[in-house]
């Protein structure tokens, strides 16, 4: 975390190094309007833009959008289709952000991904890698126990090979197993839409983290919505097990 004494939030507010957004309710926000649910995930995608944005302007190194999960896969198909075509206009347009010295990497199983997509995602990847304004993590394909069995697999086969004995097994070798191996700790979660759960989201990173829970849905949520949640979570008192 870091401290910010003059800025966008003020004076003595203290930001979250890694924040992590559920972004929820788009579909709930096309219906009100009558409209088909991907509607609502183009206007999503509108508010993931600015609110990335934001996070950066206000001194937030870290911050993980939970796009697409492995339960995902269960909507209606036409729905599923229509965000894959979504992620490939996020992947053109993320280009822009590099512009911005924003380093971009991506989260969770790729291999059910579109062959285009992923070779999109790597070259986004390796072409930001030497950024540092901000670290912007997109979750797609994405689940935290998927990611844990991922690392458990890595390691029982280092152990079955003799590279590795069970002693040597602690909560830093699995860390290093996860999808977000170089990443630290998400500080705060903000889920939208009024829903209060993490929903398989970085469960493992997630142990110490704070939530802040709002009823607004998603494409509604705009810049003075994320200083709230920030403010919210300076505001707490985080003892990590002490006293």
């Amino acid at each position: 975390m870091s401290k910010v004494t003059q800025g966008v939030l003020g004076e003595d507010i203290i930001v979250p190094k890694h924040v992590g957004v559920i972004m929820d309710g788009n579909g709930r926000w096309a219906k009100k309007r009558g409209l088909p649910r991907k509607f609502g995930h183009r206007e999503g995608a509108k508010t993931f833009r600015a609110i990335a944005r934001h996070a950066k302007a206000i001194g937030i190194s870290y911050i993980t959008f939970y796009a697409f999960s492995t339960e995902n896969w269960k909507r209606p198909k036409d729905e599923v289709n229509a965000i894959m075509d979504l992620f490939e206009k996020y992947l053109d347009e993320v280009r822009d952000f590099m512009d911005e010295n924003i380093r971009v990497r991506f989260i969770g199983d790729r291999s059910m991904l579109n062959p285009r997509l992923q070779e999109k995602m790597k070259n986004v990847e390796e072409d930001s890698k030497d950024f540092d304004a901000m670290t912007l993590i997109l979750a797609i394909n994405y689940g935290g126990r998927d990611e844990i069995t991922h690392a458990v697999k890595n390691i029982a086969d280092e152990v079955a090979s003799g590279k590795l004995s069970p002693s040597d097994v602690t909560e830093n070798l699995i860390q290093n197993n996860l999808y977000t191996e170089e990443i630290p700790d998400v500080d705060l979660i903000i889920r939208p839409s009024g829903e209060q759960r993490l929903s398989n989201f970085l469960i493992w990173q997630a142990a110490y983290a704070e939530y802040y829970f709002t009823n607004i849905l998603w494409p509604d949520f705009g810049k003075k919505d994320l200083d709230k949640a920030i403010i919210t979570f300076s505001e707490r008192n985080r003892r990590f097990g002490g006293i």
